[in-house]
């Protein structure tokens, strides 16, 4: 892959956090919640610093006597790309999905930019937050260019030209050629389709994207090459990023932080040569303990 493998970024000199100090630099800027004019996205409660992009505040949900999500507290500074890990029914999803309120807490909140999902219209909450998912999730009965304009569409109205831009604007960025413009996903192949669902997630340009294992349904090849484009786009936008995935590899490579989970606690939170060198629990040694003698020396 072209990105930056852990094992790249477990080299050379740490700072604190654990961090290649080339790696901080790369992400100096994006990661630290300040637009290049230096001002915050979004100011705190006490106006002196800037709001987490995402907060989960003493986090629970349940279903029925299940429970999915298990007093998770953090926050997720605004630019940083945050992989998701754990076994499955470990709540990884459940928290995605808390973000953009298709799931609501039980206790706790989640705050959006500083502001409670639980305060805010959900739909217009759900405008300004990409959302990608495994699969395609395209509609089948629109071209591709209708695809990625649905959502810039209902925000422009009759801004026709606006809307063409922001459609050309994403299909160069992801990469993909002008000349699919009018193909149905029925006629495109699976890393195209995925493209193509990105794309649409991120054409409102939105500050956060979430993405629920978007590239496990495709090829090993094609994998590799949209965990490059995805990573790359990161660089370029700034967005902020959650990425919950089941592959360790790609949790450790993508990731400026790793949130790993296990029966629905968040029982790490940290730089992936942090997840690595100390794991916190015997969980997370389990799930690294395969790739500290490739990553960690």
């Amino acid at each position: 892959m072209g990105t930056a493998s852990a094992h790249t970024r477990c080299s050379g000199s740490f700072d604190s956090d654990g961090l290649a100090a080339s790696a901080q630099d790369d992400k100096r800027g994006a990661a630290d919640g300040v637009r290049d004019d230096g001002r915050c996205r979004t100011a705190s409660a006490q106006g002196d610093t800037c709001a987490p992009a995402v907060a989960f505040e003493h986090v629970t949900k349940r279903f029925g006597d299940a429970v999915a999500v298990n007093d998770v507290d953090l926050n997720i500074e605004e630019g940083a790309f945050v992989t998701i890990i754990g076994s499955s029914g470990c709540g990884k999803t459940t928290l995605l999905k808390m973000v953009n309120a298709l799931v609501m807490p039980d206790e706790g909140e989640v705050l959006v930019h500083g502001q409670a999902t639980s305060s805010v219209d959900p739909i217009e909450l759900r405008r300004t937050v990409g959302y990608a998912i495994q699969g395609s999730v395209l509609f089948p009965h629109l071209s591709v260019e209708q695809n990625i304009a649905y959502v810039p569409t209902l925000l422009n109205k009759r801004d026709r030209r606006r809307t063409e831009a922001a459609v050309t604007k994403w299909m160069d960025i992801i990469g993909l050629p002008r000349d699919i413009m009018d193909r149905y996903p029925a006629e495109l192949s699976g890393g195209q389709a995925q493209r193509v669902g990105i794309a649409r997630a991120l054409a409102a340009s939105p500050d956060i994207l979430l993405a629920d294992e978007p590239f496990s349904a495709v090829d090993a090849i094609t994998r590799g090459s949209l965990q490059d484009e995805i990573k790359r786009i990161h660089r370029q936008t700034g967005i902020t990023v959650l990425f919950v995935t089941h592959d360790i590899d790609e949790a450790l490579d993508l990731g400026d932080k790793v949130l790993v989970m296990e029966a629905g606690r968040a029982v790490q939170f940290a730089p992936p040569c942090e997840i690595l060198r100390s794991p916190a629990t015997e969980f997370v040694d389990r799930l690294v303990t395969r790739k500290q003698s490739v990553y960690a020396r």
